[in-house]
């Protein structure tokens, strides 16, 4: 179970939720707000549409905790908003409801386009409320309730609001389910936050906000065959790692241990590319590094939060180095549903073994920070390959414990 805390129509809410639990699921079975009606479940119909932060968003294929300190508003937060009023009033004016169902939805979507939308046309308004269905009235009556209530804002001088605080709907979350902030700026008092219970010394751990904690941890090892000198002096050029990482690029240098960059990932049909920043932190004595990164790709509305902790160590078996390195994140967004810590462990696996091929080959061409560095073996992450690639792995895994034990 985790823990999700939200502010709901004005009241804080807490509650202990498995990371399944949709939003919708939770405000109804849970705290009895039922006016969020559940209806196709995939986020096709729109009867669960309600705010999060002013967003109008699926709220049946949202999970709970990705909306972690996000204020929600259904749509019995709205029984004193102006807009919702107003549509209340249009709807049953022009007989744009008749059993009801949709309605909820309807009238948050509607608001939505009366908040940002100056003049739209017959077509505008029903392309913006293409994503909710209604059963029973036709679509006239609902499109002529939203003009009447546009046109009336607008003769009395009410202005639209640019973007209206929406940028689309579907699966999503607060955007600031652990977001880092300044703690002392924020009244918040700042702690030590570990990646995962072996993670890093005190002296290299970064400093988050208190409450964020990794929806998955998770720890990868790898050997590499040089000294540990060179191992650890090459983690110090944020650069050299960041080449050895497909899919990672930097916007510019370290500067005062931060550095912005980006990240490339595919996911089948889906590209996504998280820009955002990183903390880096370095233990020289103990040979321990943190890194606590967020990034966000605009495109799928898409964010991540996390930190990893590495160490540099003598490999007991060789000559070599071992790198343990452990990971914690929170993903949010679209990209959340392909985020099951089972698949991402194994897709971190091979992750790893990509960049422990690079960085071999790197430092076995002399790749010491002098001269043109040898281009990077593997160059691109294709999650969609490697969830494949995993899928198969365990499908084999199954099928060996199964005969072997026959």
């Amino acid at each position: 179970m985790t823990k999700v805390t939200l502010t709901v129509n004005g009241n804080v809410l807490s509650a202990d939720v498995e990371p399944r639990t949709h939003l919708a699921d939770l405000l109804r079975e849970t705290h009895n707000l039922t006016g969020s009606h559940i209806g196709c479940e995939h986020g096709v119909c729109g009867a669960c549409t309600l705010l999060v932060d002013g967003a109008p968003i699926r709220s049946c294929i949202t999970f709970a905790v990705a909306c972690e300190n996000a204020e929600v508003t259904t749509i019995e937060g709205l029984d004193e908003d102006e807009i919702a009023r107003e549509l209340r009033v249009a709807f049953t004016a022009h007989h744009a409801l008749q059993c009801g169902y949709c309605t909820p939805g309807m009238i948050v979507s509607a608001r939505d386009i009366v908040l940002r939308m100056e003049a739209p046309t017959d077509y505008d308004i029903r392309v913006a409320m293409s994503g909710n269905l209604c059963r029973c009235t036709g679509y006239v009556g609902i499109v002529r309730a939203i003009e009447s209530v546009i046109s009336d804002r607008r003769a009395r001088g009410v202005a639209p609001i640019p973007g209206g605080g929406r940028e689309r709907l579907g699966p999503a979350g607060s955007g600031r389910a652990g977001e880092m902030r300044a703690g002392a700026a924020a009244g918040v008092a700042a702690v030590e936050i570990r990646a995962a219970p072996r993670a890093v010394a005190a002296g290299a751990a970064a400093r988050v906000e208190a409450d964020w904690k990794p929806q998955v941890e998770f720890r990868q090892s790898f050997v590499i065959a040089h000294p540990v000198e060179e191992v650890w002096a090459f983690f110090g050029r944020v650069e050299d790692v960041a080449a050895c990482l497909p899919g990672a690029s930097l916007d510019g240098g370290e500067k005062d241990g931060a550095v912005k960059g980006k990240m490339n990932v595919k996911v089948g049909p889906i590209s996504a590319e998280f820009t955002g920043v990183a903390q880096i932190n370095r233990d020289e004595a103990a040979r321990r590094g943190a890194i606590v990164s967020s990034g966000r790709d605009t495109h799928s509305n898409s964010a991540t939060r996390g930190i990893v902790a590495y160490s540099v160590k003598p490999d007991e078996r060789s000559a070599g180095s071992r790198v343990d390195v452990d990971v914690g994140y929170t993903l949010t967004g679209v990209l959340a549903q392909f985020g099951r810590s089972s698949l991402i462990q194994d897709i971190a696996s091979r992750l790893s073994a990509a960049f422990a091929r690079n960085l071999e080959a790197r430092l076995s061409a002399g790749g010491d920070g002098g001269g043109a560095p040898p281009p990077p073996l593997i160059r691109e992450l294709d999650a969609g390959s490697l969830i494949t690639a995993a899928l198969l792995g365990r499908v084999r895994r199954f099928f060996a414990r199964v005969f072997g034990r026959s």
